[in-house]
C-alpha cells in the first residue's frame, strides 16, 4: 500500500489499515527509525498498579475499549498460533 506525506508532514493511513489496526483519531503512536526505515506502532497505554484488597491490579487513568467474547477469542487464537 502506499500512501505519502502532506506539505505538513503529516502521513495518511489509509483506511484500511486503520480499521486492521484498530486505529482511530486520536490514537497515541511512537514513531522512530530504525534501520534506515521509520516504524509506527501504537503507544502502549500508561499502566500502574493499584492495591486492591489484598493484591494489585493494573489500571490506567484513560478509558480503554471494552473487550467482548469475540475479542478475547481472537487473541488467544493468535497467540497459540
Amino acid at each position: 500500500m502506499e500512501t505519502t506525506i502532506d506539505r505538513a508532514g503529516r502521513i495518511v493511513v489509509p483506511r484500511k489499515l486503520r480499521e486492521e489496526l484498530g486505529l482511530s483519531g486520536g490514537t497515541r503512536l511512537e514513531i522512530r527509525v530504525r534501520d534506515g526505515r521509520l516504524e509506527i506502532e501504537a503507544a502502549p497505554t500508561p499502566m500502574r498498579l493499584v492495591r486492591r484488597g489484598k493484591g494489585l491490579i493494573a489500571t490506567t487513568d484513560e478509558p480503554l475499549p471494552r473487550l467482548g467474547a469475540e475479542d478475547v477469542r481472537a487473541v488467544l487464537e493468535s497467540l497459540r498460533r
